[in-house]
């Protein structure tokens, strides 16, 4: 079963974001954005891949199927910390050529 690697931290700002948070947001790639640079640096554009953005689903702490194995205590979230390589020039360009385009245009 695959599984979301649910990165620790905003690849834009930096900012913390643990696998409890509702502020998480990504791509299908999974890139991870918090919500504030979604929706007023990226305007739901990813910088990478250019899909939109989503609510990070939350993990469960424990697994209510104990058979299953499953929930944050089997499966943990990712400690790699992951940061843009994109320049603010090169997100901004990125950013404003698809922005109007509907996700499902992209």
């Amino acid at each position: 079963m695959a599984r979301l690697e649910l990165r620790p931290n905003c690849e834009m700002c930096g900012k913390d974001l643990p696998p409890q948070s509702g502020d998480a947001l990504i791509c299908t790639y999974e890139c991870t954005y918090c919500a504030d640079c979604a929706e007023n640096v990226l305007h739901n554009v990813c910088i990478n891949c250019g899909g939109n953005l989503a609510p990070r689903p939350i993990r469960p702490k424990q697994s209510w199927r104990p058979e299953e194995k499953l929930g944050l205590m089997n499966h943990p979230a990712s400690t790699r910390r992951v940061m843009t390589s994109h320049s603010k020039e090169d997100i901004a360009a990125h950013v404003a050529r698809l922005k109007g385009i509907a996700p499902q245009d992209r």
